[in-house]
């Protein structure tokens, strides 16, 4: 009949209206995120070796990273950029990676208005999420 679907509809919108309330008041209070949620990308540059696993296995070629040999012939990371506007986040590389240097982060604020802030220096972002806060105490 024509009025099944209007009594459904106000059914709905009278159980969501003395229901509770699912709103988040998101930028006052962050999110629970699951454990596994693969947001972001965090590099700890002291544990990478430059072996370039990781470049060799990222699938749409997000990862490039330079490194040079130091006095002990052992390699060192001199750069690592992550072109973040191409990375699928399927976590590869870091599987990849035999030191665990490089993860998955749940830091999920990452929108830019320019697509040339896509393009991350890791060592950098490293060491800025690495400074203490004035906030802890």
């Amino acid at each position: 009949m024509f009025g099944n679907g209007l009594i459904k509809g106000l059914r709905i919108t009278l159980k969501r209206f003395y229901g509770p309330n699912l709103t988040e008041y998101y930028p006052e209070v962050k999110p629970n995120l699951p454990p596994r949620t693969r947001s972001s990308m965090a590099l700890e540059p002291e544990k990478c070796i430059s072996c370039g696993l990781c470049v060799n296995i990222c699938p749409n070629q997000v990862i490039n990273l330079t490194s040079e040999k130091d006095g002990n012939n052992k390699r060192v990371l001199k750069t690592y950029h992550m072109n973040i506007g191409r990375c699928l986040l399927c976590g590869l590389c870091t599987q990849s990676c035999p030191t665990g240097a490089l993860r998955l982060s749940q830091e999920f604020e990452n929108a830019v208005y320019h697509r040339e802030e896509l393009l991350w220096d890791m060592i950098a972002r490293s060491k800025r999420s690495n400074k203490p806060s004035g906030k802890e105490g």
